[in-house]
């Protein structure tokens, strides 16, 4: 295992993220730590970064040094984007930075940065085709891609900090954004290869912009779950919200629930860029990335395959991700997952369901030990717990919330009502038997690899009029196994009206 750290230095604001990098090209943000340096502001009228802009600067950089060192990072991996990238005196702040830091930084060009970003996010969505709009502090990236290939790019030379600062002398925050969207779709009529893409492409929105959108959002729709990656915002919505940002002064703005008092001042900027945007490429919703630049420089380098490729499948390698770092054995896993599927597939008369509740299931047996990891005792609500607030991707929101629930009940526990009532705007009164029926079938694809020694090799199973006979193939001893399983039976007939007979 290596300790590392990413810095990403933008226009806005310096980033750290540090991170244990595990064999198989896997890892786990273990810390990050974030500041407003405004490294990019009053930029425009000389191309000189400011003195009192990078001196801020350097006092981050040697905090975050600091914490490095003290949380036992052994490489550091430092890049600057588009103010660092503008800058004419560009190789002085470098050299300031190397001597009173001890940190080199890269500066990246706007295809290195433009890829990272498309690597950030193609490694962790399971999106086939979309378009990325990401905002910067300097700059603003369009990324096109289809069928997991990138396509196009186009990296526009401003963006919410530089956009702020060109039109601040407008006499209402109103008439500074209208001039914001106008500006921004003239320069978007310019990107000619926007004129062929896909109608029915999905938009990604991804930096802190978005983010902060997803806050103000989420406490405007009571929304229960606090994890903004792959969370879709109707545009509708997101009008309202740009709506009452351009009509509130900066100290009005900073009391807004959900928006960081940092962003308040250049949040109408980054508002106006994303309604010229949505409005010239006709979109009705979009997406929220999570993940960005610095996810794709920590997937190049866990993986660095993914330079040359993406992660085929998504949602198995985050959740074989949060299994290892959870310290399952991935052999049982594996199992449950297999035995999971089997009885689903066999008893589908019974259930009836829909191939998407496969997906949830089997979400659902990677993630029903990982709540060991916090005490036995009690596990499966440990598991639910964690897979509401694990790096699941890959998935929705609504498959994410059903597999919890799914994993907290699979060890016979009734689902928590006053829990479940929580999620009423993501799942509907259908899932809840659904989650009951699946809860039942992991339990016995848990029991039938009691051991975790893969003795339930298969099973054959035939519904014959009220009974449910499941013939087992074993290799050698798999006493225990079946009468876990057979142990099952109370609540197999709860859920499936039937008897379950295990051979």
């Amino acid at each position: 295992m290596e300790k590392i750290g990413i810095i990403d230095l933008g226009s806005n604001t310096a980033r750290l993220v540090i991170a244990d990098l595990f064999t198989e090209g896997r890892y786990m943000v273990i810390d990050e730590l974030k500041e407003t340096v405004r490294l990019g502001q009053d930029m425009d009228r000389d191309g000189f970064l400011k003195p009192q802009r990078i001196a801020e600067t350097i006092k981050v950089l040697k905090t975050f040094k600091r914490l490095c060192d003290a949380r036992g990072v052994e490489r550091i991996i430092a890049v600057g984007t588009a103010a660092v990238r503008k800058a004419k005196n560009q190789r002085s702040f470098l050299d300031e930075i190397q001597v009173s830091c001890n940190i080199t930084v890269r500066v990246l060009s706007e295809e290195e940065e433009a890829l990272l970003v498309y690597r950030g996010v193609i490694n962790s969505m399971d999106i086939p085709k979309g378009i990325i709009l990401e905002i910067g502090g300097g700059s603003t990236k369009i990324i096109y891609y289809n069928r997991r290939n990138l396509l196009h790019y186009a990296s526009l030379p401003f963006g919410a900090v530089t956009l702020t600062d060109l039109f601040n002398s407008d006499p209402t925050p109103q008439e500074a954004a209208a001039h914001v969207e106008e500006f921004f779709t003239e320069q978007l009529k310019k990107v000619e290869w926007l004129k062929e893409v896909d109608p029915e492409i999905q938009m990604i929105g991804v930096g802190g912009s978005f983010r902060n959108l997803f806050k103000i959002n989420k406490l405007v729709r009571k929304y229960p779950l606090d994890t903004p990656h792959n969370y879709k915002l109707p545009v509708e919505d997101f009008i309202g919200i740009y709506d009452m940002l351009r009509a509130l002064d900066v100290d009005k703005r900073k009391k807004i629930k959900g928006l960081s008092p940092h962003r308040a001042d250049i949040m109408p900027a980054a508002a106006a860029i994303i309604k010229a945007f949505v409005s010239y490429m006709n979109v009705k919703m979009f997406t929220i990335g999570g993940n960005g630049l610095r996810e794709g420089l920590l997937v190049n380098q866990a993986l660095p395959i993914t330079q040359e490729k993406p992660i085929s499948d998504v949602l198995s390698f985050s959740l074989d991700t949060i299994a290892k770092y959870s310290g399952c054995d991935p052999k049982h896993v594996e199992h449950v997952i297999q035995l999971s599927i089997q009885l689903f597939k066999q008893l589908r008369v019974l259930h009836k369901f829909s191939r998407q509740y496969l997906k949830i299931l089997k979400i659902a047996a990677f993630l029903h030990d990982v709540g060991q990891t916090v005490r036995f005792y009690n596990h499966a609500k440990h598991s639910w717990y964690m897979g509401l607030n694990s790096a699941i991707y890959g998935a929705t929101h609504r498959e994410i919330v059903l597999a919890s629930f799914v994993a907290g009940c699979h060890n016979g526990e009734n689902l928590p009502m006053v829990e479940w009532q929580k999620y009423k705007d993501i799942v509907n009164e259908e899932d809840y038997d659904a989650v009951k029926k699946l809860g039942v079938l992991l339990r016995l694809a848990e029991s039938l690899d009691r051991t975790h020694c893969g003795m339930v090799t298969g099973l054959n199973c035939d519904v014959l009029g009220d009974a449910v006979i499941m013939k087992t193939e074993v290799i050698g001893d798999a006493a225990l196994e079946l009468r876990d399983a057979a142990a099952a039976n109370p609540e197999f007939k709860k859920a499936f009206r039937k008897n379950l007979e295990i051979l």
